[in-house]
């Protein structure tokens, strides 16, 4: 009798679990990369490009797993392409670029044309409802070339999860000190994880004792 009330314990626990373990799989909360190319941003040493975007509703956060970048090719000879994801910066009025909080992992001389996906070197965990922005800058003044991030010519990148971007454009000639550009469609995807509620960890904990306790119940029977 008592098997019989266990199994039905753990089956009812990865029944709880398991919708929970398919939210956690990572989702693209963001991306107009379906979209045409209508133009493109140059980005060097003297020419930093941002766009920003807005996190979503869970409670818990999401763990950032990938940034995807358009790129359309590049100009002269750049090189030393570097991507950062910025929290805001501490300036009055409008939200601006701050700190870095990571630089993204990825090819460092996207010159030719196409998607180049970004991740981070160690766990990067986005808050609720906050804003965050991709910085772009590369090695070489815009002079002695420069890589070029694609626009998209109209405004489509499928927001799920309460994620939000508005075609906010942000620009730098230093890092330092930034302005508000004319809004454009930058184009990226941005693939992120929800956080589990810690109740789910505690389900799934629960689970594994009572299945372990189970196993161990049937050798010694």
């Amino acid at each position: 009798m008592k098997n019989i009330v266990m199994s039905g314990v753990v089956v009812l626990v990865v029944a709880l679990l398991a919708p929970q373990i398919a939210q956690a799989q990572g989702t693209i909360y963001l991306s107009n990369l379906g979209q045409p190319s209508a133009g493109s941003l140059a980005v060097g040493s003297d020419s930093w490009q941002a766009a920003t975007f807005h996190t979503g509703t869970n409670a818990d956060g999401y763990v950032l797993n990938s940034i995807q970048l358009a790129m359309t090719d590049a100009s002269g000879t750049p090189n030393g392409f570097t991507v950062m994801l910025c929290g805001v910066g501490n300036f009055p009025g409008a939200p601006l670029p701050g700190s870095s909080l990571g630089t993204l992992s990825g090819s460092t001389d996207p010159a030719t044309g196409g998607i180049f996906t970004y991740t981070p070197a160690s766990n990067l965990t986005l808050l609720p409802y906050e804003n965050y922005f991709i910085v772009l800058t590369a090695g070489t003044t815009v002079a002695n070339g420069a890589y070029d991030w694609s626009h998209a010519g109209t405004y489509s990148y499928n927001p799920s999860g309460g994620w939000e971007t508005f075609s906010d454009i942000y620009q730098s000639s230093n890092g330092s000190y930034w302005t508000s550009a004319s809004p454009i469609d930058l184009q990226f995807a941005i693939d992120a994880t929800a956080v589990p509620e810690p109740g789910v960890f505690g389900l799934f904990s629960l689970g594994g004792l009572f299945l372990a306790w189970h196993r161990r119940k049937a050798k010694t029977v």
